[in-house]
């Protein structure tokens, strides 16, 4: 089996006053809270975001399993829309202490390279900063922080520090190489 080296860089906010927020696309962009969880949803953004990138350690989680991930206290799962399509999404995962990790943040291929991203990426770490408002019995956030890796996009790594997102980590290790599934896992692209 053939491997890859791979270089984990892992960012952080501590303070809300961090967030730089990217200019609002042109165009009708919307941003919504998927607010009912839907494991079928959840699997078609994973799937559709991180297909081309090599996101596969959630492809062989059952429904069970997507639904637990989901139903998890505080976890939301926020959706750009461009005219009513899906355009991307980022998934809030609270932790323990106050934090809150940027667990999946990305854009369909058609939609990248139009500065959606930015402006998604604002709004989710907007939403992280103030999750304890939409979570009962949630301390309030005191760091945000996210990953992210050499085989994200090109421009991953950029928009989190336009963002206001500082270094705190990089890791190297090898991984084993895994085939690019695709937008559609399973079937020939």
């Amino acid at each position: 089996m053939s491997t890859v080296t791979v270089t984990t860089w892992s960012l952080e906010q501590t303070s809300p006053a961090d967030v730089r927020p990217a200019a609002e696309p042109e165009g009708d962009i919307r941003i919504v809270r998927a607010e009912v969880a839907s494991p079928e949803f959840s699997r078609f953004l994973y799937a559709s975001v991180g297909g081309d990138i090599r996101w596969t350690d959630r492809l062989s989680l059952n429904y069970g399993q997507w639904q637990e991930l989901l139903d998890r206290p505080g976890v939301e799962t926020w959706v750009a829309y461009e005219r009513g399509t899906p355009a991307g999404y980022v998934e809030l995962d609270p932790q323990d202490d106050g934090v809150v990790e940027i667990m999946y943040f990305g854009l369909l291929p058609a939609f990248r390279g139009r500065r959606i991203g930015g402006h998604l990426l604002s709004h989710g770490v907007r939403r992280a900063w103030d999750l304890a408002d939409r979570t009962p019995g949630r301390a309030p956030t005191k760091r945000v922080w996210v990953h992210t890796c050499s085989k994200d996009g090109p421009h991953a790594m950029d928009n989190y520090l336009r963002r206001g997102f500082r270094l705190f980590r990089t890791e190297t290790e090898e991984e084993a190489e895994v085939v690019t599934p695709g937008p559609w896992p399973g079937a020939d692209a």
